[in-house]
């Protein structure tokens, strides 16, 4: 603490007053004294340091009870003791009654009373840990996290406060990069269940022998390899959120056993015998079409519905460009801090420059070529030069034209795309999750694209 906690001291006995204020004094405490609770009252509506009041109940003029009326009443953010010469169970009972967070009996054990103090000071500290905590996490999770002002942007958020405080599922729709999990993390923030966990698991990065334990929790002996009992992500978000991210990439087996979960509200363990219940709240998101994979027969229907309570699309980068500036202030800001550089700015040049760009990878492509920008520039104003090779050297085609390559041949974005993910794949030696991981995408994802691209014969001899 910056100093020392104000507590004040009031009693009309001057040797009562003064022995209990050196007694909290040499405890490191501030402390000031009052013989009368009136202007011991006032002091405290001025002073939001003082948080808490050691009280004689029985005095002239306003009371200890008065006292402590008045102080609950004007809602004050005050810790009271009442100090009473008499010991009665009835009044230690009044004073518990109307609000008072603890008592003592005169004459007042010195000692007792340095131990209650400080323990309720060690209360308050905590609880203002916790919110203080609270707020970094509503800073860092919750809506204002989410960078944007366009018209898309808005629309979003209105929804997104709407949707919140409700127990509804939602399914959370986005290419690659938008923000899903931003999104599902602030629908938690803003949610009764906020207090609880918020768990976050990909199914399109686990391997399917994998992600059945992962989600449902096993039981020992369940299968070779568990050595003991595991408990399930949808267990461990009990009360709380689960957000499963590339749902579209769940197996059949395991659609058909998420359903169930969903109707009945109960999980069993793989090789378990009981069916416990549980309550959750579920948020999932895809960046494929999950109508279309309904149609294809790759994605249940009644678990798509049960998905889809409640809808929520975000923007890509491309479709909202007036958020760009904001996006790009706000990470070169945070790239800055983090770096210890002085702030960095986009010169009109380079800014229009991010602007042509087609973003592809959409808000983490922007935030990854920026932490380019930051890690090699020394503050102040970014030039079009400063800039990463793919994105400074020529500006992209209107979005209704198919892009051009440098050697002037147009290409499809499908055709970007594959020539994405097989240089990738060159540049890992082959390493299908390392690759995965620079793409943004799951592997599953990846082993679905490079088994397309087989099947169309555009893969060559050795290739993936």
């Amino acid at each position: 603490m910056s100093a020392p906690p104000w507590v004040i001291v009031i009693d009309d006995e001057a040797g009562s007053r003064q022995s209990m204020a050196i007694a909290l004094e040499r405890a490191g405490l501030g402390v000031r004294v009052f013989d009368d609770a009136e202007p011991a009252l006032a002091f405290v509506e001025r002073e939001a340091r003082v948080r808490l009041a050691v009280c004689d109940l029985r005095m002239p003029g306003m009371d200890g009870l008065a006292f402590l009326n008045r102080v609950r009443a004007q809602e004050l953010d005050l810790a009271v003791i009442l100090v009473t010469g008499f010991g009665t169970i009835e009044s230690a009972v009044e004073a518990m009654r109307v609000g008072a967070d603890d008592y003592l009996t005169k004459p007042v054990d010195l000692y007792e009373l340095r131990s209650r103090v400080l323990k309720l000071i060690e209360n308050w500290q905590l609880r203002d840990e916790v919110t203080n905590l609270r707020e970094m996490l509503d800073e860092r999770f919750g809506f204002d996290a989410i960078v944007g002002q366009s018209a898309a942007m808005e629309h979003l958020f209105q929804q997104m406060r709407q949707v919140a405080p409700s127990r509804a599922s939602v399914l959370i729709l986005g290419e690659s990069g938008t923000g899903k999990e931003l999104v599902a993390k602030a629908l938690h923030q803003a949610s009764p269940r906020r207090q609880e966990r918020f768990l976050a698991l990909n199914c399109g990065a686990i391997p399917n022998e994998i992600l059945e334990s992962e989600l449902f929790g096993h039981e020992k002996g369940s299968f070779t390899g568990a050595v003991g009992r595991k408990i399930g992500k949808l267990e461990m978000a009990a009360q709380g959120t689960l957000f499963l991210d590339e749902i579209s990439e769940l197996v059949p087996e395991l659609q058909v056993k998420l359903l169930r979960v969903l109707e009945e509200r109960q999980v069993m363990r793989v090789g378990g015998s009981r069916m416990i219940d549980i309550d959750f709240r579920l948020l999932a998101a895809t960046n494929r079409n999950l109508e279309q994979a309904v149609a294809d027969g790759a994605f249940r229907e009644d678990l798509y519905y049960r998905l889809k309570v409640v809808t929520l699309s975000i923007p890509p980068l491309r479709d909202r460009l007036d958020d760009l500036p904001l996006l790009a202030n706000h990470f070169l800001r945070e790239f800055a801090v983090r770096e210890g550089k002085p702030e960095m700015r986009l010169s009109g040049r380079a800014l229009k420059c991010l602007s042509e760009h087609r973003w592809q990878g959409n808000v983490r492509e922007l935030r990854n070529v920026l932490e380019t920008v930051a890690v090699f520039h020394d503050g102040g104003t970014i030039e079009v030069g400063d800039l990463p090779e793919e994105v400074g050297s020529a500006a992209a085609t209107p979005t209704e034209n198919p892009v051009q390559s440098p050697f002037g041949k147009p290409r499809t974005m499908a055709e970007i795309e594959r020539q994405a993910i097989l240089e990738t794949l060159g540049r890992t030696g082959g390493k299908r999750a390392q690759a995965a991981r620079v793409l943004g995408i799951g592997v599953r994802t990846l082993q679905r694209k490079l088994k397309d691209y087989r099947e169309q014969g555009l893969l060559g001899e050795g290739e993936a």
